[in-house]
């Protein structure tokens, strides 16, 4: 190979990013891989009095008290299915720039495969969405949608006041 076409390739795959996919229900979704800091599989959490319904609980991981909510239950209304391909996804949450990102788990079914593509593939779908602001854009392939999530999006104020009202550490 030239090294004009290695710089083309090397430009090809900057422009590139990776995905990690899953499912609620039928319908498909994505997490920016950069926003992922480890998936686990489903743990037991303890649950917290007063939370959302769509707040699963909270669970113990090396050394942190982490919040966890059932994206599925969040967005649908009803709580991720209990497969072996359900995962708890740990994110870095970080609402506001100047804030450290903080950990929050997500419980997400088949929650097994990757997409690499360009972010510039996902395009806005023309509904303004304002009781879900986590729903961004959508990507069409032979599949059908998959549609972005972000993550620093997800809780509203009250909530992420709730999850993360002091610094918990064991």
């Amino acid at each position: 190979m030239s090294e004009l076409a290695a710089k083309r390739g090397a430009v090809t795959a900057a422009k590139k990013a990776l995905f990690l996919l899953f499912h609620i229900g039928s319908e498909r979704f994505a997490l920016k891989a950069t926003e992922v800091a480890e998936v686990l599989p489903r743990l037991p959490l303890k649950p917290i009095a007063h939370a959302p319904a769509w707040v699963a609980g909270i669970f113990a991981h090396r050394g942190a008290l982490v919040p966890v909510i059932d994206l599925s239950a969040l967005t649908f209304g009803t709580a991720a299915q209990a497969r072996t391909s359900t995962r708890l996804v740990l994110v870095n949450y970080q609402p506001q720039s100047w804030a450290e990102p903080r950990r929050l788990g997500l419980i997400l079914e088949q929650a097994t495969d990757t997409l690499r593509c360009d972010p510039a593939e996902f395009q806005p779908y023309g509904l303004d969405n304002r009781q879900a602001p986590y729903l961004g854009p959508v990507r069409d392939d032979e599949a059908g949608l998959t549609q972005w999530i972000g993550v620093n999006d997800l809780l509203t104020e009250d909530v992420r006041a709730l999850l993360f009202s002091a610094e918990l550490s064991l």
